[in-house]
């Protein structure tokens, strides 16, 4: 197809249109190889979402699907008219915004200072990052074991520092007293990711140009200066794209550790989360009578964590910001 060029008014061919067929064939190589992560994506992530359809029956493990008895919403009205849901819903938004506050602050942060060591202390930065990203790789059944031993009442370094310096007269029962488990769960959550979050930051702070900090320098500026004027808003897209991430685990406060330190009983109240909801309601019963409620929780918590992620996508794109796609 021929176009006029408007300098010189004569026809100049134009490009024929891209045809999808030839551009696959073109790279062929390519798609051979992402065919098998489509096959895995789909036989593992795909058809199992055909267990959504429990939420909406009457499920009985013995029947066959087409056996099933279709109930609608009913599960879903059992569930928002149970004052429990509700209770367990504030836990989890409750430490997951405790959680995402202090593990991005300290990430960044973490991140920031790491950066300021000069390259003469390169081997006390690879022994700092190194330390700091142990906690990541230990099993949440080990962390938890730290945690009771360090805030025991027996022989607790906590309890014994606080009566030793005088802070309190007698040993404080801390996993048994429910204003302290949020925030314990929190700090215990920053202690685990904070070396491994704080990857991601480093890697972009690397690609920031260093004529910016020898400039800002001779411009008068300090240390801090240089972060809060150069590498903080070198970073900033990176920052929101992962703020939108995180959001979208906002109902994902964790498990194993309410499990493990919330199982006492004088925290049962603050410590349920809405995955212990699940786990509980869908074993509840016997023959599986549980399954299609803790079905139709799990997909409630499903599609709110899509729905923030993608609201707080379209927001950012709304204020000219970084966001997914």
């Amino acid at each position: 197809m021929a176009t006029t060029s408007l300098a010189t008014g004569r026809a100049v061919p134009g490009k024929p249109k891209s045809n999808f067929f030839e551009q696959v064939k073109k790279q062929k190589e390519l798609v051979l190889i992402t065919i098998p992560f489509i096959v895995y994506f789909f036989i593992f992530n795909y058809l199992p979402l055909w267990g959504l359809t429990m939420a909406f029956q009457n499920y009985k493990p013995y029947r066959t699907f087409w056996e099933q008895e279709w109930v609608g919403f009913k599960h879903f009205q059992k569930l928002f008219t149970d004052p429990a849901f509700y209770r367990v819903l504030r836990n989890t938004l409750a430490m997951s915004l405790i959680n995402l506050a202090f593990s991005f602050i300290t990430a960044i942060v973490f991140a920031l200072l790491l950066n300021e060591i000069p390259k003469q202390l390169y081997g006390f930065k690879r022994v700092v990052q190194t330390i700091s990203y142990m906690p990541h790789f230990l099993s949440w059944i080990i962390v938890c074991g730290l945690v009771s031993t360090i805030l025991s009442m027996d022989d607790g370094i906590i309890n014994n520092l606080l009566l030793a310096l005088g802070l309190v007269k007698e040993k404080i029962h801390f996993l048994g007293k429910p204003e302290y488990f949020w925030w314990i769960v929190g700090f215990t959550n920053v202690w685990k990711s904070m070396g491994w979050n704080s990857i991601i930051y480093l890697a972009a702070i690397t690609s920031i140009d260093p004529c910016l900090y020898e400039a800002a320098a001779i411009d008068g500026y300090g240390r801090f200066g240089r972060m809060w004027h150069i590498t903080l808003p070198g970073i900033k897209s990176t920052i929101i794209v992962l703020l939108i991430m995180n959001a979208g685990w906002i109902l994902n406060a964790g498990f194993e550790i309410q499990f493990i330190l919330g199982s006492n009983g004088l925290v049962l109240d603050v410590s349920e989360t809405i995955d212990i909801y699940v786990l509980k309601k869908g074993f509840a019963g016997t023959a599986g009578s549980g399954f299609a409620f803790g079905t139709a929780a799990g997909m409630f918590k499903t599609v709110c964590s899509a729905a923030i992620l993608l609201i707080c996508n379209k927001v950012s794109g709304w204020l000219g910001e970084e966001r997914l796609v």
